[in-house]
């Protein structure tokens, strides 16, 4: 049963800086490529980053990018998000999804597998 599980959320003022991560198990995590989203109340789910199956290549959102890293361990079966420079309109559940085809990364559509998701709140 494949699995994602997201750490590393939490409270901190802006400016500041977290990393999360994204633990996935229950399948061959390092032949799927996995995106990072996040979901604001009240609004819709939106990309913030993705990582190609062998960490080759990297997407963002033009609102991250600049701020934020994403990587990859494979042999840890874990994807990082790197989030600095962080200010209150990034408070939001982020979540980590495990796409195989790695076709279109920033669609949310796309994706097989979704963690239950972490809380990040930036405060000002």
């Amino acid at each position: 049963q494949v699995q994602l599980v997201e750490s590393g959320g939490g409270l901190v003022q802006a400016g500041g800086s977290l990393r999360l991560s994204c633990v996935a198990s229950g399948y061959t995590f390092g032949t799927y490529g996995v995106g990072w989203f996040r979901q604001a109340p009240g609004k819709e789910r939106e990309f913030v980053a993705a990582i190609s199956w062998n960490g080759g290549s990297t997407f963002y959102s033009n609102s991250v990018k600049d701020r934020f890293t994403i990587s990859r361990d494979n042999d840890k079966n874990t994807v990082y998000l790197q989030m600095n420079s962080l200010n209150p309109d990034d408070t939001a559940v982020y979540y980590c999804a495990a796409d195989q085809a790695s076709t279109r990364p920033k669609d949310p559509n796309v994706y097989d597998y979704w963690g239950p998701g972490t809380q990040v709140t930036v405060s000002s």
